[in-house]
């Protein structure tokens, strides 16, 4: 049975909800990171586990209030609403800013997993040769991601559902990002921009009084996806917490030494200093995909330009990544 939390828990679960929603839509950072630094990762998995043929039986036999507490739906309902609130708003805010100011945006982000590096490791004093080795394994890991070329859009269904299920493992892995295997999938732009978009204007439009939406082919289109996709991410979520149970249970040094070793690794995902190289044809245009948007061929990463008067503003952000995400840590211990 969960525990009576205050208004300000509430309060708190909605803003930590935010942050993984938002943590999410960025490619190269992890929701998982923010459950592992806000002090409530281990509860987050535990509660998804609880969705189980136990939780099933509850609701067919409509004892909902017992499958409410069972699961420890408060926790979730406010966790997953802080979510959804994100999607529709702060990650169009970063949308923004990655768009017009994107060297500062990934400064940040990358100040912020450094941060969390150090939170993840400071108080960690298990390693021997079994998780030294688990830890090199989770850095090359974390290494090798980063340096692989994404793959063209793709928008079967299978491969959407597909596309689900992988993508969350960024809420559930911490250091693994989900958008950035999204990219690599080829389906970040269709799944987290286009799709969400559409939902959007899909709800503004309803709202308005205005159901044209149901005779635009393209929508409709856009709309199946995103449904297929979210089934994707909830079998996803359910399946990955029972196989992460398991293994905190049984192997959680290890998993934990992975877990940072991955997070090392995976700092290349969000090097501020990079271009983004695009798909051309033999006369050098650029080349697009169904929807019309560009298609990404890899980052090419560089070292910063210490004359630019950007790098050093660059700088700025990295380090107000860093204690800003220790600053909350902070603050979360300390506040009563």
């Amino acid at each position: 049975m969960e525990s009576p939390r205050t208004f300000s828990d509430k309060f708190w679960l909605i803003i930590k909800g935010l942050c993984m929603g938002a943590a999410n839509k960025v490619p190269g950072v992890s929701g998982g990171i923010v459950a592992f630094v806000g002090g409530f990762y281990e509860e987050f998995i535990y509660s998804l586990q609880k969705v189980n043929t136990k939780a099933f039986k509850l609701l067919f036999n409509r004892r909902f209030k017992s499958f409410y507490r069972y699961i420890n739906g408060q926790f979730l309902s406010l966790l997953i609403f802080g979510m959804l609130v994100s999607y529709f708003s702060i990650s169009k805010l970063l949308d923004y800013f990655l768009e017009h100011k994107e060297l500062y945006v990934w400064s940040a982000f990358f100040g912020m997993i450094i941060g969390s590096i150090y939170y993840i490791s400071k108080d960690f004093n298990h390693w021997n040769k079994k998780t030294i080795a688990a830890g090199v394994f989770g850095l090359l890991l974390g290494i090798g991601i980063s340096f692989l070329n994404p793959a063209t859009e793709n928008d079967n269904l299978f491969f959407i559902f597909f596309c689900g299920i992988i993508s969350v493992s960024g809420m559930t892995l911490p250091g693994l990002s989900g958008s950035f295997i999204l990219i690599l999938l080829g389906n970040y732009v269709l799944l987290l921009v286009d799709s969400v978009n559409a939902l959007f204007d899909t709800f503004s439009e309803v709202i308005r009084g205005d159901f044209s939406f149901y005779y635009n082919e393209n929508r409709i289109k856009t709309l199946k996806i995103l449904a297929v996709f979210t089934a994707g991410s909830t079998v996803g979520l359910v399946t990955l917490s029972h196989l992460l149970t398991y293994l905190l249970k049984h192997f959680k040094h290890s998993t934990n030494a992975i877990i940072i070793g991955f997070i090392t690794g995976s700092l290349g995902v969000v090097w501020p200093w990079k271009k983004t190289i695009l798909k051309t044809a033999i006369d050098g245009t650029t080349l697009v995909d169904s929807n019309g948007n560009d298609i990404i061929v890899n980052y090419e990463r560089y070292l910063p330009n210490l004359s630019s008067a950007d790098t050093w503003w660059a700088f700025l952000f990295v380090l107000m990544g860093i204690f800003l995400f220790l600053g909350l840590d902070w603050y979360g211990k300390n506040r009563k």
